[in-house]
């Protein structure tokens, strides 16, 4: 992103919002933590570009923050957080001037799309531009990569911790990536490793050879699949991720229109680019990236 989005979080839940402020800088914002709504008001004079905002707080609530809020700066953006059950005040929360609600625990990429949407749509007497693929893109520093010399093995506990993150709570979903980066010794991106490769990793050979007159039914009976599996991942666990791996997926800089990028995907057959900025590896475009803005652009 080319500015740093500055986010006001308030959430009396301390765990929440900690762990909410990591996950955010990770995505290259910057996050200012407010416990209450008294607290939010205060730190107002810091001059957040958008407000993460709890509806249900002990003392002044959601409602009553946003309210203040819009009195301090009737145009700053304010996205409520929501329990379940808390729909309809969610809703009147749009009515008072809140930009737009979620529902928790609620998707953290959802999370970062609808904050720089809001940013975008601040002032609504700019001119319509729309984003670039720098601005949807994952940062690579926060997209899993391991060191091409790695096995296996190792790229499965690499990849297993983007989906089981740390940083998860109750409250906020992670999503993984499916993917981990292969990156050189001069840490420059080699190649892909995709669940797909580590599936066709483990087909026996013998399973796509020509088959005789029997093979059909054999192939089709429990005692031919048994075990198959896990005799399939002990015997490729300590192979060198760079036998396995797909070359590198195809390049876009990052200033690129996502047209652009969604033709490289769709007749290409790619689900992921690798982005440039200057000539530097500067972040991921998946798919699931384009489809967020697909669904901004087709609500707003």
């Amino acid at each position: 992103m080319i500015k740093q989005i500055k986010i006001l979080m308030v959430d009396d839940e301390k765990r929440f919002r900690d762990t909410t402020q990591k996950i955010l800088s990770k995505k290259g914002f910057e996050t200012i933590l407010a416990e209450s709504g008294e607290d939010a008001l205060e730190k107002m004079a810091q001059n957040p570009d958008i407000v993460i905002l709890d509806i249900k707080m002990p003392g002044m609530d959601g409602h009553e923050t946003l309210s203040q809020i819009k009195k301090i700066n009737p145009d700053l953006p304010v996205i409520m957080l929501t329990g379940h059950g808390d729909k309809p005040s969610a809703r009147q929360a749009l009515v008072e001037g809140a930009f737009d609600y979620l529902s928790k625990p609620c998707d953290i990429d959802l999370l970062a799309e609808k904050i720089k949407e809001a940013c975008r749509l601040k002032n609504s007497s700019a001119e319509y531009e729309e984003a670039r693929v720098m601005d949807v893109m994952i940062p690579i520093s926060e997209y899993t990569t391991i060191d091409e010399t790695k096995t296996i093995e190792d790229a499965i506990v690499e990849l297993k911790r983007s989906f089981i993150s740390k940083l998860a709570t109750s409250q906020l979903m992670e999503t993984g990536h499916r993917s981990i980066l292969v990156k050189d010794t001069h840490g420059g991106v080699k190649g892909i490793l995709t669940i797909r490769d580590m599936l066709e990793m483990i087909m026996p050979a013998y399973l796509s050879a020509p088959k005789p007159s029997l093979a059909d039914s054999i192939e089709y009976s429990p005692m031919f699949w048994k075990n198959m599996f896990s005799v399939g991942i002990k015997q490729m666990k300590n192979k060198c991720i760079s036998e396995v791996m797909s070359p590198s997926p195809l390049s876009i800089d990052g200033g690129s229109n996502l047209m652009e990028a969604a033709y490289l995907m769709v007749f290409n057959n790619e689900r992921r680019l690798i982005v440039t900025v200057s000539g530097k590896t500067a972040g991921v475009l998946r798919e699931q990236d384009l489809f967020f803005e697909m669904e901004r652009i087709t609500t707003q």
